[in-house]
Formats: C-alpha cells, structure tokens, sequence
C-alpha cells in the first residue's frame, strides 16, 4: 500500500459533479457560482468528498465540502451510505459538545441531482496527517515535527476523544445502536459479523477474520461497561488540524452506540497499522507516538474512566480493519488492479499483526 498505487477511489468525473452541483444549487440560491471543484487524494477509500468555493450573498459560508454516498455500482466499500444519519450525528455533536465539528449546511437525500444521497457543510482549513504516504514514513509533516509538537497534538486528540464520550448525552445516541439482542456491544459485533459475511458473498472467506472472530467469543468482557456515542472511525487522519490542535472532525459514517473502548482501541491499532507498515518498510516510524498505555493512561486522567479489555478491544479494531482491507481488495481485483491469491489471507495488508494478536503475543512484542 506504501509503494503500490493507490487503489482507486471513485468511478466518477469531478467536473461533471461540480456542474451538476452548481444546478443543484442555484436552484436554492439563484445565482450561485461554484468553483474551484477539487477531491482531496491523501485521505478516504469510502464515501467521497469534493470541495468547492460558493459565491452568492445569501450563502451562509464560502468554503465549502461535499460528502457524497459512494456509488453502488462501482463496488462500494460499505452496502450502506445512510448521509441522513451522518447529518444527523454532526448536527447533535454541534449541539451537545465542544467537539470541533464542520457545520452542515444542506442534505439532499434524493439521490437524482448527483447519482447518490448527499450533504454539504463548511469547509475548515487546515492540515491532515495522510494514510498516503502514512503519516509515519520520513517527510512527512507531522513525522518531522518535534516530540513536543507530537505530543500536544496526541494530547488535544485524546480531548477529543474524551469531551465526545464524556459531553454527548448517551439517551440522544441510542438511536444509533444497531438492532438485535444483547448489549450494543454484542449487537455491534453481530453487525461485523453481517458486514464480513456481505463481503465474502461469492468470493473466498478470510480463515484468518472467521479465526478472528472465534477469539472475540472466547475472550468476551465479563462488563462492557456503560455505551456512549462512539466517533467510529476514531483516527487522526479523520482530522484537520490548526498548527497541532484539531480544527474538524471527520468522518462520521461510521457513528455506533457502544462502550468507550470502541474508540480507543480503534484510535490505537489505526495507529499500530501504519507505523508496523511503515517499519516493514525499513523505517522507524514514530515508536512513541499514540502509544496504547499512554492513550490507557491519558484517558483515564482526563475522564475517570479506566479503559478495560483493551487487548479485546484492539483485536476487535483490527479484525474489522481487516474486513474494510478484504474488501478494498476484493474491490481491486474486480477493477482488475490485483490478482485473487491463492490464500485470500494475504490481501490483508496487517495480516501478520493480526495473526500475532490472535496468538496473544502481539503487546508483547510490541
């Protein structure tokens, strides 16, 4: 992924968006001109984002952003694109905590005027720590910050995390847990379980995610402890930042009702995954970065709450990483990039590592 060319992530034209876009709003502010019609490439495999300037006296902003469903025609990443709910999410986030979030302007749900279901908020300025190159590898921006830069940003980012769980009124986020029996995190699980199945439809299963799976049901939490509203995609390349400090907060889709850990343990392994590829790669990385006993340790400070099961808990963030991965790839091969290999296992980019966790000798090599 490092080296390789970035697989494709979208079917569609840019320009032809932003002419359709332009009728779509001049028909709500007659007279609008959009321009400067441009798809961020370091960040994003899933819905897909354009940003664009708007002139018109009644517009609300100027600097603007689109997040459009993914077509599901072109092999979509997820088999559902709910933009009503993201809105959703973003606007109550807004309302009920300090959380840094783009305003959201406008949702358009038919999907007619731009092939899919979309909303668009105020565009932030700012900058955001890429997957490609990783964030990790040498030259980048915030690889080549100081420790204390790092530090602070890891420190505002944690805030983040703990203000959203701690501000966000838990009764206003029950509507997001997903339906079925048992606890939201058995629910949650159930919901992975579902969303791998649709994955594997009609190509090979993943030995290594079933064996996976098998360890969350022999491992399970004898208490998962109180949900919240969870981020979902909880990294910090879904944020932009203001020198360190975070300006936005991305991304969304992925929004879930469960216990603090979901988002912990994904904002740890997301990190894990690019700082064991970029060392894979011969690099050192950035070892002392987002570490998951300074995360553990920082995040009891700012909230009281001691994280638990975390080993359950970064396992459950890698196992579904290596779903979304599955699917990437399997995404890939139908646009012809790469080749089925024989074990569908080595489409999984952090394969090893979660096969390490699985043995229970990853945090002990780490």
């Amino acid at each position: 992924m490092a080296t390789a060319p970035r697989p494709r992530t979208t079917t569609r034209d840019p320009e032809e968006l932003g002419r359709r876009l332009a009728a779509w709003l001049g028909a709500r502010l007659p007279g609008a001109r959009v321009s400067g019609v441009n798809a961020p490439a370091s960040n994003g495999m899933s819905s897909e984002t354009l940003l664009f300037d708007l002139a018109h006296p009644a517009a609300p902003v100027s600097a603007c952003a689109l997040r459009l469903a993914a077509d599901p025609a072109a092999y979509s990443v997820f088999p559902v694109y709910d933009m009503a709910r993201q809105y959703r999410v973003m606007s109550l986030v807004a309302e009920h905590t300090s959380v840094p979030v783009p305003r959201v302007l406008w949702l358009e749900e038919d999907p007619g005027p731009l092939g899919a279901p979309f909303f668009i908020m105020e565009r932030a300025d700012g900058r955001v720590p890429p997957d490609v190159m990783p964030y990790t590898y040498e030259g980048n921006w915030l690889h080549s910050a100081t420790d204390a830069e790092r530090a602070r940003l890891q420190d505002a980012t944690l805030t983040v995390l703990a203000r959203l769980h701690d501000q966000f009124p838990a009764k206003e986020a029950e509507f997001l847990m997903t339906q079925g029996t048992g606890s939201p995190l058995r629910r949650h699980v159930a919901a992975q379980r579902a969303y791998y199945d649709w994955v594997v439809e009609g190509v090979a299963p993943s030995p290594l995610i079933e064996t996976a799976f098998d360890w969350l049901d022999a491992h399970w939490p004898d208490d998962t402890g109180p949900a919240v509203l969870s981020w979902g995609d909880a990294r910090i390349g879904n944020i932009i930042y203001d020198a360190f400090e975070p300006a936005a907060v991305l991304d969304w889709e992925m929004a879930s009702y469960g216990p603090r850990e979901l988002d912990l343990g994904w904002a740890v392994y997301l990190h894990r995954f690019f700082q064991d590829l970029t060392v894979s790669f011969g690099q050192s990385g950035l070892p002392d970065f987002l570490r998951r006993e300074d995360v553990e340790r920082r995040y009891a400070e700012l909230t009281g709450h001691t994280p638990r099961d975390m080993e359950f808990h970064t396992l459950y963030a890698a196992l579904r990483h290596a779903i979304v991965m599955l699917r990437i790839a399997y995404r890939q091969v139908h646009f012809g990039e790469v080749r089925v290999p024989e074990n569908p296992d080595a489409m999984i980019l952090h394969r090893a590592s979660l096969e390490a966790m699985v043995r229970g000798t990853y945090w002990a090599d780490a």
